[in-house]
């Protein structure tokens, strides 16, 4: 038996995302390398769910705890017994089946049983004082929508007052994609064990998780063998791609960037996309972009350099520029269309991002040197489907963007996706609701263009930027609130997260 007195509490959120698939084998052969059993691992998980409640509610008195027909049920039967023997009130619904249950939460069920637990049925009435409850209807194992008694409780659940903890991923939460084809809890706290799951980082995930907390029931060192096929991405990471600069750097070696675009009544997006070049540490930025922009952007931000975008001039600039950025404002008229076709023979460092994929799309090609930004139309017009699949599974639909056009790709959204050719994927872990307005997306592709030029690896730059643009709104949001934040706010916040050797300084 495990030993509860072990102080079993959340630890801190990893960097590293496994498969679900995977660790349904995995949790069985770290229990066998370890001389575990899968109830003992069973009771961990109920152990630390039952800690994290306490330490979060202490003052709760009656807790409701849902189980499905599962492990994850089975974890529930354990918080249910220890909440019951330190003293509290349980009330315990379970959902019935025709089905046996799996031998782990058998047992967890008998052992709550034993200690004189009442369960009642998935349709027992609600008592007016429930002041928490313990979700563990639905585990990672889930693929499809829950079906009708499972979603009725699911939806009473949402219905009551009382905060709800989730066990190991909010139930009607698909581990793998986040997607939420039917019923789903609305947690306040999410627990999730032994690994995270992508899931809970992209898609609907936001809207439905809560506030994460993470354990990895004593399998720390086990896990540390193995090799994450996901990362996620936030702030902490950013003090290891960008370093102090040394004191004999200056411009030419700070990176040339060349930014194109600014059509007729764009001149906004060209100019947050040069601005935010400059601020994310670039050395140099020309703009080329229509004549009629060039007045405005050098007397609104006289530190870039702005051109008109001629034959003559696009030429000369590719030659210049270390890093190419196209698409902010580019339009998809002929304008637009001939300068992109242009650039597309260059083999430098470069970036397309808005109009610059919409014609991309009409035209598609493949190649290695180049970071794309779809936001989820974007990227369904690349791939020539519905913007609902492009949701379905956020971390297929940047793959499929991958082998088709190669390179880097950011699929953009609530738990952005970097991929890239090589295997590499990263879930950005930073960002919030603020950022569902216009121009956010030319921020970031001049972020990343002047990472890029100040020499960063196409995959790091696309994650550092992303990280530092997200970053930089949460801490307008934490300030200010999420509603009215504009594109351009974000631009004097980048300083504390593209000059992380400063946090480290101040923290000391």
């Amino acid at each position: 038996m495990t030993d509860l007195s072990l102080k079993i509490t959340a630890k801190s959120i990893p960097h590293s995302v496994w498969s679900a698939d995977w660790l349904r084998t995995a949790e069985k052969q770290a229990a066998d390398d370890l001389g575990l059993t899968l109830y003992e691992l069973m009771q961990r998980a109920g152990a630390a769910a039952f800690n994290l409640a306490r330490e979060l509610y202490p003052q709760s008195q009656h807790w409701l705890v849902v189980c499905g027909h599962g492990n994850n049920g089975g974890d529930g039967y354990v918080v249910a017994r220890l909440a019951q023997a330190a003293g509290l009130r349980v009330t315990l619904l379970a959902l019935e089946s025709d089905k046996a249950l799996p031998e782990e939460a058998a047992t967890a069920r008998e052992a709550w049983l034993n200690a004189a637990g009442v369960i009642h049925a998935a349709e027992h009435l609600w008592a007016d004082d429930i002041d928490l409850v313990i979700d563990g209807v639905m585990g990672i194992g889930l693929n499809s929508a829950p079906r009708e008694a499972a979603a009725q409780l699911i939806e009473k659940c949402n219905q009551c007052s009382a905060p709800v903890i989730a066990l190991d991923i909010p139930s009607g939460l698909l581990a793998e994609t986040g997607e939420t084809p039917g019923a789903v809890i609305h947690a306040s706290h999410t627990l999730t064990f032994i690994t995270l799951k992508p899931g809970l980082l992209t898609g609907k995930a936001r809207d439905v998780v809560g506030t994460l907390h993470f354990n990895a029931l004593g399998l720390e060192e086990w896990l540390s063998g193995q090799t994450a096929p996901i990362s996620r991405v936030d702030s902490a990471q950013l003090s290891s791609w960008l370093h102090p600069r040394k004191p004999t750097s200056h411009k030419g070696s700070n990176g040339r960037l060349v930014i194109i675009g600014g059509d007729h009544g764009t001149a906004g997006a060209i100019r947050m996309t040069g601005e935010a070049a400059l601020r994310a540490g670039a050395g140099l930025v020309k703009v080329l972009t229509r004549f009629e922009n060039v007045a405005p952007l050098l007397t609104a931000r006289p530190e870039l350099m702005v051109q008109e975008l001629t034959p003559h001039s696009l030429d000369e600039c590719l030659e210049w520029a270390d890093v190419v950025v196209i698409g902010p404002g580019l339009g998809l008229q002929e304008w637009g269309k001939k300068a992109l076709q242009k650039v597309e023979n260059s083999r430098k460092p470069m970036l397309w991002d808005a109009d610059a994929l919409n014609l991309l799309a009409i035209n598609p090609d493949k190649r290695q040197n180049r970071v794309i930004t779809p936001h989820p139309g974007e990227a369904a017009r690349l791939l020539n489907c519905p913007i609902s699949q492009i949701e379905s599974d956020r971390l297929l639909s940047a793959d499929r963007l991958v082998k088709r056009y190669g390179g880097i790709v950011v699929l953009k959204g609530a738990g952005t996706v970097v991929a890239s050719q090589h295997g590499e994927c990263a879930i950005i872990d930073v960002g919030n609701a603020g950022m569902g307005s216009g121009g956010m997306g030319d921020v970031l592709s001049g972020i990343i263009g002047a990472l890029l030029a100040q020499k960063l690896t196409p995959y790091d730059a696309a994650c550092a930027g992303c990280v530092a643009h997200g970053a930089a709104a949460d801490l307008l949001a934490h300030r200010y609130g999420t509603r009215g934040m504009l594109a351009s706010d974000l631009l004097t916040m980048l300083y504390p997260f593209v000059n992380p050797d400063l946090n480290s300084k101040e923290n000391d």
